[in-house]
């Protein structure tokens, strides 16, 4: 039985028998309102055509209810022709009418048409997201990205609603009892996945781009009770700015006529590139001060989704195969937006920094795949969707820009838009396009990036002469057993030496730098044999490859003493990286790497390492030191971050960062104490507003060492009733390090009816280091979950608690025999042991880290 599944062959075969024409979608959401009602009417009109009259297929829906079905005026019986989330269409004609009226539920897991009602205020909200699979969930389709199509939409809500689609939104209609219809124009052709709907009292502001090519209206939106913190200057000024780059680097006038961006309440992912109308995390819009990296990450949000209105939209994958590439050219286009056109100049570095970090975690766990992957069918693209797919992804495109070189890259890329627009190619057509204009091979490069998976290592291995110059020089390239390709990576090569400035302090300076092509084994380097060697020698300089490298032992103690001394932040990014990998790898003890941050981080300048490193700081402590010297590493840990906390400059990133790490590492009495006379005023940083989010910050901290409980938790929320506020407390609930706290939060996740982003607060929450005496039985009650919570939750809400809510803290030995057995005699669901997999190596990991620090 297919369920919601959907294979590819499936796919291939409905899309060689027809054309779509066009939707009409009716949409009756006057019921949101009501708490009794948990539907809406939904009435699809699909024109479409077959190549073979007399022939079979199916259209998609998932509903609770059925009404009718007609089929080029014959109707047919729901209750035969409606199973499996599918619509049985039989002796099909030249050209067909399908019209099905349904009740399509309304959602509180972020897919679908979602619906939220705001505690501040009681508004309703509702918004769809459609991604992959789900705009089945309000309209029947046929639901696969090579059958595109125009829509039309028409909306009746209550009169004093906003509703946004992807056409320009028109007047509304007034109806009899305060409702009005919006019919909304016909759009571009495009996938199913990328229309929207978005409605309820939002609120909006509204500007215009005047570009290149014309004029582009622009619509910001959020809830009501959030527009004093929309920031909608801001928003603007970066929208206009990624706008101007885009149609200049890409040749091409934006597709879509207007461009709207809402922020949504509960969303499960960072934002969506629906057509025109974008949606996003409405936490992107702070009710409280957050750092400099906050804000960087909101920009490349903006800018990736924008760069997938070209590449994504205009030009879609034909099968999801395809998704990476989508994904992947979005995310390395945000970076060379934000890097070129934004405030944030050092984009790049905050890239190796944060994201191309977890593309590297996601590369070294058992789950890796092929960037792309061979996505057979729906529930392979779902578990597929991953860091591989972003960040891998783009660091791999990077590495492709560098190496066939910018210019050619954007002729390629220039080309391709204008030959397949509205159309649905595959990457094989990009690869032509791009060997055309750059001259290069690509097909080898593909097959070795692109069909394969894990990152390899690239290590110096050179002799030296008595004056201390290289004999030899070349770059060692090694890979995992379990994924022993080895690549070819466009490689920069920096020597760094330590240079008194104008006030003799001293600073490392980049003395020279070359870019070689390293391929196999051994890359011989002869234009370094003879150079004296440098103080630090980095490999992958400029950060073009995807690789792990590794630093000599000259070079690592030059990092260690001087870190803070580079007079540019990539690469200090880059031996952050370094050092951080051979920590996680069990090549540096876990306690060097605390003194390295401590002794460097207050002196750090990129945004992303500030905010970062630290939190991977707080995990090495906790679950890679040794154990016997964890309780001592723990109080270095907790007094150095107080250190730096007084010592930051007053309503610095820095100071902001550091409170935020001492609430988390605090265990002392004398660090509680700080926490509770942060909170009460008696205890003042120059510059540190105590705000909301900060209140929580520290409650949850205390209620983590018992030292807070429900009832201070309760006085706080009744201060704080946003839905912010209770998803908060929630997580504060269940860091308590009693029985009952875990087992209430327990209870809660594997609730269906918890909201999506309180599941995932508790998830993040409740199960902590320091806390295994209670929660000891929750190894085997997550494992005997793991069988049903994807049945039980729905796919998205089953992984959140699948990743994020394993019990990691009692990571031992036994724990990985209790795992291994499971993974042997269990018949969950393949997501289910992907996870639990996932967690088994981060264990295994961890255990190895803690036997090197022992040593």
């Amino acid at each position: 039985m297919p369920g919601t599944n959907l294979t590819r062959d499936e796919a291939a075969t409905r899309a060689s028998l027809l054309d779509v024409t066009s939707y009409t979608v009716d949409l009756d959401l006057t019921t949101a309102t009501r708490s009794d009602q948990d539907t809406f009417v939904s009435v699809t009109t699909l024109e479409f055509t077959c190549r073979e009259p007399g022939a079979s297929t199916f259209a998609d829906l998932v509903a609770p209810t059925v009404r009718e079905i007609t089929l080029n005026g014959r109707s047919l019986d729901p209750a035969t022709a409606y199973a499996d989330s599918r619509i049985a269409l039989d002796d099909l004609e030249a050209t067909n009418t399908l019209v099905v009226t349904a009740d399509c539920a309304y959602s509180n897991t972020g897919e679908g048409l979602h619906r939220f009602v705001d505690p501040v205020d009681d508004r309703v909200y509702l918004y769809s997201q459609f991604e992959v699979p789900d705009a089945r969930r309000v309209f029947t389709t046929f639901e696969q990205p090579d059958l595109k199509a125009v829509f039309t939409f028409n909306v009746t809500a209550p009169s004093h609603w906003v509703v946004v689609s992807n056409a320009a939104t028109p007047e509304p209609t007034e109806l009899d009892g305060g409702v009005s219809v919006w019919n909304f124009p016909a759009t571009k052709r495009m996938s199913a996945y990328i229309t929207a709907i978005v409605a309820g009292e939002y609120h909006g502001e509204f500007d215009t781009y005047e570009g290149k090519f014309g004029t582009i209206p622009l619509g910001h939106y959020c809830r009501q009770s959030l527009k004093e913190h929309m920031d909608t200057a801001e928003l603007v000024k970066l929208t206009k700015q990624s706008f101007e780059f885009f149609e200049e680097q890409f040749d091409y006038p934006y597709p879509f006529g207007k461009y709207d961006q809402l922020y949504v309440p509960e969303y499960n992912a960072g934002a969506m590139e629906n057509a025109g109308c974008v949606t996003l995390r409405d936490e992107y819009l702070p009710r409280s001060r957050q750092p400099r990296s906050f804000f960087e990450f909101r920009t490349s949000v903006i800018t990736h989704e924008m760069a997938h209105m070209w590449f994504g939209d205009l030009v879609t994958m034909k099968w999801w195969d395809d998704l990476w590439l989508n994904e992947s050219f979005a995310e390395w286009a945000c970076y060379w937006c934000e890097a070129n056109a934004t405030d944030f100049t050092d984009a790049w570095t905050g890239f190796a920094n944060a994201r191309k970090q977890t593309g590297y975690r996601a590369d070294q766990l058992p789950s890796t795949h092929p960037i792309a992957a061979d996505n057979v069918d729906l529930h392979a693209v779902e578990v597929n969707f991953d860091m591989i797919t972003y960040a891998k992804g783009a660091s791999v495109l990077k590495q492709l820009v560098a190496w066939v070189g910018l210019d050619p890259f954007l002729e390629g890329l220039r080309a391709y838009f204008k030959e397949w627009e509205y159309g649905n190619p595959e990457f094989k057509d990009l690869l032509a396009t791009l060997e055309k204009s750059s001259g290069r091979e690509l097909e080898g490069w593909a097959q070795e990036w692109l069909q394969t998976a894990g990152v390899n290592t690239l290590a110096p291995s050179f002799e030296l002469d008595d004056d201390g110059s290289y004999r030899s020089f070349s770059v060692a390239q090694s890979a995992h057993p379990d994924w022993p390709t080895l690549r070819r990576h466009r490689l920069g090569i920096g020597l760094y030496d330590t240079v008194a400035d104008d006030n003799g302090h001293e600073r490392l300076v980049r003395r020279d730098y070359l870019e070689i092509d390293v391929e196999g084994e051994s890359t011989d380097v002869p234009q370094l044999v003879g150079v004296k060697q440098p103080a630090l020698l980095l490999l992958n300089d400029e950060d073009h490859a995807y690789a792990k490298i590794r630093l000599d032992e000259r070079s690592l103690a030059t990092a260690i003493s001087a870190l803070s001394t580079f007079d540019d932040s990539l690469p200090r990014a880059l031996v952050w990286g370094a050092t951080w990998d051979m920590t996680r790898d069990g090549e540096m003890r876990t306690r060097d790497w605390v003194d390295l941050v401590l002794a460097n981080i207050g002196q750090e300048s990129d945004a992303w390492a500030v905010t970062r490193i630290p939190a991977t700081t707080a995990l090495a402590v906790n679950f890679y030191s040794d154990p016997t010297n964890r309780d001592d590493l723990r109080a270095t840990w907790e007094a150095g971050l107080r250190e730096l906390l007084v010592a930051a400059e007053p309503g610095s990133d820095h100071q902001l960062t550091f409170a935020r790490s001492y609430a988390g590492a605090a265990r002392s009495d004398a660090a509680l104490d700080d926490l509770i006379h942060l909170l009460d005023g008696s205890f003042t940083l120059d510059g540190l507003a105590v705000d909301q989010d900060m209140r929580w910050t520290l409650i949850t901290a205390l209620a983590r060492a018992g030292r807070f409980g429900d009832a201070e938790i309760d006085a706080e929320l009744e201060v704080d009733k946003t839905i912010s506020g209770k998803e908060l407390a929630a997580a504060a609930r269940v860091a308590q390090p009693t029985a009952s706290a875990k087992e209430a939060g327990w209870n809660a996740i594997l609730d269906p009816a918890t909201p999506n982003e309180t599941s995932r607060e508790i998830a993040m929450s409740i199960f902590r280091f320091g806390q295994e005496d209670v929660l000891a039985p929750y190894l085997d009650k997550f494992l005997e979950a793991s069988e049903t919570l994807v049945d039980t939750l729905g796919f998205h809400k089953a992984s959140v608690v699948l990743e994020l809510g394993f019990p990691k803290a009692l990571g031992s030995e036994a724990t990985l025999a209790r795992i291994d057995e499971w993974l042997a005699d269990s018949d969950a669901p393949k997501q289910a042991k992907r996870y639990v997999g996932e967690a088994r190596a981060e264990i295994a990991r961890a255990l190895a880290a803690q036997a090197y620090d022992r040593g």
